[in-house]
């Protein structure tokens, strides 16, 4: 036996063992962690129902988060905007208990829409990436997408006669966010089409738009009055509306760190 002592050699197989199983099995958490916490558990004379528990647990958890990683990186966002990270005293329109209302997502299992509205810098796209991360985090499947952008594949898929196979796409997923909606130019075309996604959802799924065009100034992109009615309708009836104002946040920052500097 090499001088060895058995007890030891029996260890050695069974860690392979549970190694090797852990592979099959694609337990990635138990495979790293089995150490670790079978030291703890002998350490804490934990019972077996306890020590496999604990095992069990580690890895539902680890499931879940990476889960969740690959729906937050599978919505597209631009960059990382949580709302941990928001800064409510920043912005005294926006209401904190309603933003955090909504990010229990009980209006996405209702598929209502919301708005949110304001100037730039006002944290409408952080608000509206934020909620999105959230709702992805929860589970449901979230897309996001420039409203330009979104004119422009509607209008290719449409030219490529493909336009039913790319309002079906966007119709699956739980939660729609379209950003920047104002800053779309006018185009007839690319209006019509963008209003064709929204039936696709209607009390199934939720849509949420940012914009920096108050509800009245969406004629200067939707320039058929009725078209643009109908779209106003369509993404606010039984939702929510959130106005961040006119003042920018990122410039009243701005201003009052160069003041701290001048002062220093």
């Amino acid at each position: 036996m090499s001088g060895v002592p058995p007890g030891k050699v029996r260890y050695d197989n069974l860690r392979a063992a549970i190694d090797q199983a852990c592979r099959m099995l694609r337990l990635p958490t138990i495979r790293s962690r089995f150490p670790e916490l079978a030291e703890t558990a002998s350490r804490e004379q934990m019972s077996y129902l306890g020590f496999l528990s604990e095992l069990l647990l580690a890895e539902c958890d680890d499931r879940a988060r990476r889960r969740s990683e690959r729906r937050v990186k599978a919505a597209g966002f631009p960059r990382d905007k949580s709302l941990r990270k928001f800064d409510f005293d920043a912005n005294s329109n926006i209401d904190p208990a309603m933003v955090h209302t909504l990010a229990k997502c009980g209006w996405i299992k209702k598929g209502l829409p919301l708005c949110l509205i304001g100037d730039s810098g006002t944290d409408r796209s952080h608000l509206l990436i934020a909620l999105g991360t959230e709702a992805a985090m929860a589970g449901h499947r979230v897309e996001y997408v420039l409203a330009t952008k979104l004119a422009d594949e509607l209008v290719e898929a449409a030219d490529e006669k493909q336009l039913t196979k790319t309002i079906a796409r966007y119709g699956r997923v739980d939660l729609l966010c379209i950003d920047e909606l104002g800053h779309m130019e006018p185009d007839r075309r690319g209006a019509e089409l963008l209003f064709h996604v929204l039936p696709e959802r209607e009390e199934k799924n939720s849509v949420a738009i940012a914009s920096n065009e108050s509800l009245s100034g969406w004629a200067k992109t939707f320039t058929d009055p009725r078209l643009c009615a109908a779209i106003v309708d369509r993404l606010t009836f039984g939702g929510n509306i959130i106005e961040t104002g006119t003042d920018s946040c990122r410039l009243a920052t701005t201003r009052a760190r160069a003041e701290q500097q001048a002062i220093a």
